[in-house]
């Protein structure tokens, strides 16, 4: 831990807030008679809320009391697989009466020693990302936090008034780095539109060449078309041949940088036919969106030993009859995009494709020559437009440092000059503890005075309200 200024004071979570788990979803929490709003981990984001889609959870007699959301809840995400997402919160704003959580979410209740403002930009901070990868345990490449290690995260804890201008300096520079970064965000998507109405104007001309062209399907062109294999637990660590995400495939694109490993070697995974080469193209099987479903990206050059899950669908072309970038490109937009969608199903949530049905998508494809000439007039658009996106995306990374190392150093009290007058948190800390005790200590039986027998034996007595003299209750 770093050394904080005069009147800050290191802490557990749990001497500033109060840590609770939510509802697990069961059979029996199926919406009837008591169902309420039931706040998921889809509805939470890094510092922000998503709340389009929120469910309903039947509730039993006492659980909303325990359960309910306040205004200025902080919800932590309990699990994730990827390392930069563990523990990623957002503070409840309370625009939805009486909602509740499930059990994947982590409530935090901050006491008055913690301005619930203060908790969310620190929570959302590098550090105490670095302890949450810490804690977090990991269970077939699954991070996982629970209340207990909640608790026992470290956080500075500034005096209150510090807090506020923590708050305030912080509000006023992150909300300038947020335009910046819509306009960037902004930009790449003009930039993914700009490459699909290119695509569009190569793959289907207004006016056409000349050159005659052959309607003929997926199937007819390819030698291969087979679904990748299931690995139940695929490694982090290097340990055989490496295998695709799911989503490493989106439109003309394949992303190899976020790989894990099947654990088999290639001799084993090139005798069913399951390593990938260049030119091969692969198509997404299945995914929550239906706007990456049929997304198709050929397999660059000099890929090496590389295998891909059954999510997606590889596709071998007979390279006499068509060239894979061009197929790619005419699987991406138009009429070939339009049948791709039209074959989607979706069950249990989940949207998806057949390699059946992909065998029967129908393409217009001039001759191969044609074709590659199409495909190197597409080039040279697509390294203007890369060279475009690289500098965008050198933008994005400038401004997610200049964002962390703003919170760094806010919250280890560099940010502005200290006011030594404020009250040190380690007296806030003691005198908001006193306060919690005392107003959760047992209240004190008053003692009985011992009474005669004849006084037990006595009526009952009435005080009126006026002279406060005693008369007799009938019996």
């Amino acid at each position: 831990m770093t050394d904080l200024p005069a009147g800050w004071i290191w802490v557990d979570l749990a001497d500033v807030a109060d840590v609770q788990g939510g509802i697990q979803k069961q059979a029996k929490r199926r919406p009837v008679l008591n169902k309420y709003p039931f706040l998921r981990v889809a509805n939470v984001h890094r510092g922000k809320l998503d709340l389009a889609d929120v469910h309903e959870v039947e509730l039993f007699d006492g659980e909303l009391e325990r359960f309910e959301l306040r205004r200025g809840d902080l919800l932590v995400v309990e699990g994730n697989g990827s390392p930069d997402q563990i523990g990623r919160a957002a503070t409840w704003d309370g625009s939805i009466d009486r909602c509740v959580h499930q059990n994947h979410l982590i409530r935090v209740r901050p006491t008055g020693a913690l301005l619930h403002d203060f908790l969310e930009l620190v929570w959302n901070s590098p550090l105490v990302a670095r302890h949450l990868r810490e804690v977090a345990g990991s269970t077939s490449g699954l991070y996982t936090l629970s209340v207990g290690k909640l608790k026992s995260v470290r956080l500075p804890l500034p005096p209150l008034a510090e807090q506020r201008r923590i708050v305030a300096t912080l509000e006023y520079h992150l909300s300038r780095s947020g335009a910046a970064s819509a306009l960037l965000q902004a930009a790449h998507r003009r930039s993914a539109r700009l490459r699909q109405r290119i695509v569009s104007a190569i793959v289907e001309p207004t006016e056409r060449s000349g050159s005659d062209e052959a309607l003929v399907t997926i199937g007819d062109l390819a030698t291969v078309v087979r679904n990748g294999i299931f690995v139940s637990r695929a490694g982090i660590e290097p340990n055989g041949v490496p295998i695709l995400r799911i989503g490493a495939v989106r439109p003309l694109l394949l992303d190899r940088s976020d790989l894990r490993y099947t654990g088999l070697s290639a001799d084993e995974l090139g005798a069913i036919n399951q390593l990938v080469r260049e030119g091969d193209l692969l198509f997404t099987r299945y995914n929550g969106s239906r706007d990456y479903v049929g997304a198709c990206a050929v397999v660059p050059p000099a890929v090496g030993e590389l295998t891909y899950p059954d999510k997606l669908i590889r596709v071998v072309l007979d390279r006499s009859r068509a060239c894979p970038e061009y197929v790619a490109m005419a699987c991406s937009v138009g009429r070939g995009r339009r049948q791709i969608e039209a074959m989607i199903k979706t069950t249990a949530g989940q949207a998806g494709i057949s390699n059946r049905d992909l065998k029967l998508v129908e393409l217009s494809l001039p001759s191969v020559e044609e074709q590659a000439e199409r495909v190197a007039r597409y080039k040279l658009v697509d390294a203007e437009l890369k060279r475009v996106e690289e500098s965008l995306t050198q933008l994005v990374q400038r401004d997610a440092w200049l964002r962390n190392s703003l919170l760094s150093e806010a919250f280890n009290g560099r940010l502005g000059a200290q006011d030594f007058n404020d009250e040190p948190a380690s007296e806030l800390l003691s005198r908001i503890k006193a306060e919690r005790a005392a107003t959760s200590a047992p209240s004190k039986q008053k003692t009985r005075s011992r009474r005669t027998q004849k006084e037990l034996a006595a009526p009952p007595t009435r005080v009126t309200g006026d002279d406060y003299q005693q008369e007799a209750l009938p019996l």
